[in-house]
């Protein structure tokens, strides 16, 4: 309740003028706030790459009803970026942090109507000359978001815009100025995003006040449906129903006008009851209170001690961008498209909007964390989507597979909830790996020929990358298996999951594309990155080695030990070399050569806990803690990547980060704060403590585990979710915690 007050507070002092900043984050930052709701500041990302979406949304909901601006290129991949200040519509549906453009389903757009006395004629071309001329401006000190709210203030036209959500449902209050005849909006189809392009649409209207209609698209989903439902809080007059383009004025009475649209996959009827579900009144406050207190609920999952305001609203700003995905794709009844484009039910909750490649990293092992509640339905939606389409999702979107980067992280994502208990049925999980591992496409066939897969041979490059991580997919499948499986089973995946040794060059200390005869790709250059035409996926030979968190020991045992393989790490952070005019755009965030901006880097700093030497992996990781994130609008070092990059932040800034796939081990980094209490269900609670915490004690001297001496340099998942307290002593100095053998990973 004090936190729906806080926001009426700012809605009201809301007067379209740029003024003193009264929204949630900033009163928080005033007046010390323990609420993490009102830290997050969406405004972070969305400049620079980061690409991450702007608007009302619910943790995991379908809807991300927010502004979308015309593309301009790939920042704009999400919708929105911060440099653009003109809008085309609100749409109903946005990616966040994804290197390619989709979705902006089911726009809305208020303008203001003038009259016409030139004939049918002209009135029938006045959408689609709004549409195609009319771009209304903005200043962004005229917007206000939070978690679940979004509003701004069109002061061309002396209109306030605000927007809500549920699950499936976006809500819309448009205030227009009292002295306008009529309150207009133009309901457009074909505003896709990027890649996205209509195929078909329709639209009818049901009633007074009703608009239903459908939305084909294709483009990075190959075959996206969605079906909508509009509802008006006044009776309509359609003005003008031209091919996807809506016109709709309702006589101005001086109240706000009050729109509510559903959303469904699988027919028009599904989004009216998914519609009737979620807001069957017509109470934008209490609609946006239920968004509030769902996003207060998940944000306090894990609360924070810190006296750094910064660090604070970094945190919960990366907390809040993990739940934007994956996304829930099932209607309030259970029904959903399948990959097989049919209509299935489920008494699961089926998602959609996996990132895998991305996720698997991080994003995923935070949520085994934090909503455990979820984990089965994503492990059951993951099964659905193999036997619907004959593999794991690799990168799956409304669904559709786009076969989007490389590898079977799908596998890597089942994996880990198996052995961490969140779905039962092994042999089926198994049976799922296995068939993806034969699939006969993304150069499988040649890896199950070869070995590898030879770079020769396979005409869309990237060779080394997906052998790589084909390789961590099947050890992370390998654990299933021993613990769960056959002797064949265990032996198929581990010959497998030792792929990766295929591709080092003892002589360069270098992972290198090998051809179909057995030799090294010539010429070669390890700093040299060519995007999507050389042997590695958005990267070079120097960031790529170090690619094997399923098997870092053996890893270790290719250079020759761990002399040799330390002398080569270190150089991997002081290395430097020019990549090439054509490397990727994603290789950011560089220390040397390594590059946080880029997933395959992520788990790399906590390899020195494996070698024993945990101290230097802390000051690398307060480097990347300062300098890789902060709290302006581009203040992400590269592209979010659905949730990765900030779920690093917030499983690294806390002190822990799995490293293995499926491992459930948990590596112990350097805390950022002075104590974190996650939420991990069940009515428990894990705290991380630090004692003498500070800018400059950023090592661990000592550790107690509920109270007993802890000497390792990691702890496993299932002592987290028993519950209990990891305190950590730090101090100025490398110690000798996690030093000795027996205490490694």
């Amino acid at each position: 309740m004090r936190y729906r007050l806080l926001l009426i507070a700012c809605i009201a002092a809301f007067t379209g003028v740029k003024a003193e900043d009264k929204s949630p984050a900033a009163i928080a930052h005033q007046h010390g706030s323990q609420n993490p709701a009102e830290w997050v500041d969406q405004t972070i990302g969305t400049g620079g790459h980061g690409h991450v979406f702007l608007g009302a949304n619910v943790p995991f909901g379908m809807v991300q009803v927010g502004p979308t601006q015309v593309t301009k290129g790939w920042d704009w991949c999400s919708g929105y970026h911060t440099s653009d200040s003109t809008l085309i519509g609100f749409g109903h549906m946005h990616l966040s942090g994804t290197g390619i453009g989709e979705l902006g389903d089911v726009a809305l757009l208020p303008y203001i109507a003038h009259s016409c006395n030139h004939g049918n004629k002209t009135c029938k071309n006045a959408a689609r000359k709004l549409e195609k001329s009319k771009h209304p401006a903005f200043m962004h000190q005229n917007e206000r978001m939070e978690p679940g709210y979004y509003s701004v203030y069109l002061h061309e036209q002396g209109i306030n815009v605000e927007l809500t959500a549920t699950q499936h449902c976006g809500m819309h209050r448009y205030t227009f100025p009292a002295n306008v005849e009529k309150q207009s909006v133009m309901l457009n189809l074909n505003q896709g995003i990027g890649w996205d392009k209509m195929s078909e649409c329709g639209m009818q209207q049901e009633n007074a006040t009703t608009i239903t209609g459908y939305r084909y698209s294709t483009g990075w989903a190959k075959n996206q449906r969605i079906y909508f439902v509009a509802e008006f809080s006044k009776p309509i007059t359609i003005m003008s129903l031209v091919d996807s383009l809506a016109q709709i004025d309702v006589p101005n009475d001086g109240q706000p006008l009050l729109v509510k649209v559903g959303l469904s996959a699988v027919s028009e009827d599904n989004a009216k009851m998914n519609l009737k579900a979620e807001i069957p009144a017509w109470d934008f406050m209490e609609v946006l209170a239920d968004a509030r207190q769902q996003w207060q609920d998940e944000l306090s999952k894990i609360q924070i001690n810190t006296r750094d305001a910064k660090a604070r609203r970094i945190f919960y700003t990366a907390l809040y961008h993990t739940m934007t995905a994956p996304s829930v794709f099932s209607d309030v009844n259970g029904d959903y498209r399948g990959a097989d484009d049919k209509v299935h039910h489920s008494d699961d909750k089926t998602y959609t909007t996996f990132s895998l490649w991305d996720t698997y990293r991080a994003a995923h092992p935070l949520m085994t964390l934090i909503h455990p509640e979820r984990q089965h339905d994503i492990a059951q939606t993951l099964v659905n989507i193999y036997h619907e389409q004959g593999k794991l999702p690799i990168w799956h979107l409304m669904a559709n597979e786009t076969d989007c980067m490389v590898g079977n992280p799908g596998s890597i994502v089942l994996a880990d909830l198996v052995m961490k208990g969140y779905y039962k049925d092994t042999r089926l999980a198994l049976e799922a790996m296995r068939k993806s591992d034969l699939a006969q496409d993304r150069g499988l066939p040649l890896r199950n020929q070869y070995g590898y897969i030879p770079c020769d041979l396979d005409t869309t490059y990237e060779t080394v990358a997906k052998d790589m991580e084909y390789s961590i997919a099947d050890g992370a499948a390998l654990l299933v298996a021993e613990r769960f499986g056959t002797k064949d089973d265990v032996k198929f995946f581990k010959d497998r999951s030792e792929g990766y040794r295929r591709h080092f060059n003892e002589k360069t200390g270098f992972m290198r594309g090998v051809n179909s005869k057995g030799d090294f790709r010539e010429p070669f250059n390890p700093f040299h990155s060519v995007h999507m035409h050389d042997d590695y996926t958005e990267g070079n030979a120097w960031q790529y080695t170090w690619l094997v968190p399923h098997d870092v020991h053996g890893l270790v045992d290719l250079f020759g030990g761990e002399k040799r393989f330390t002398e080569k790490f270190d150089s991997l952070f002081i290395a430097e070399g020019d990549m090439g005019a054509e490397a990727s755009g994603d290789i950011t965030g560089l220390i040397g050569q390594y590059a946080h901006g880029n997933e395959p880097s992520h788990h790399v700093i906590y390899m020195y806990n494996y070698i024993g030497q945990p101290w230097k992996a802390a000051p690398l990781l307060r480097k990347v803690f300062s300098e890789m994130y902060h709290d302006g609008k581009d203040g992400l070092c590269g592209n979010e990547d659905v949730g990765q990059m900030s779920a690093w932040y917030i499983l690294s800034a806390i002190g822990l980060y799995q490293v293995e796939p499926a491992s459930g081990r948990y590596i112990i980094g350097s805390p950022l704060f002075d104590k974190a209490t996650i939420n991990v269900g069940n009515g428990k609670t894990f705290t991380l403590k630090t004692v003498n915490n500070s800018k400059e004690n950023i090592y661990v001297q000592s550790a107690t585990l509920n109270g007993k001496r802890y000497t390792r340099s990691y702890i496993d998942f299932k002592d987290i979710r028993n519950g209990g307290t990891l305190e950590l002593t730090m101090g100025p100095k490398p110690s000798d915690f996690g030093t000795k053998k027996k205490d490694r990973p």
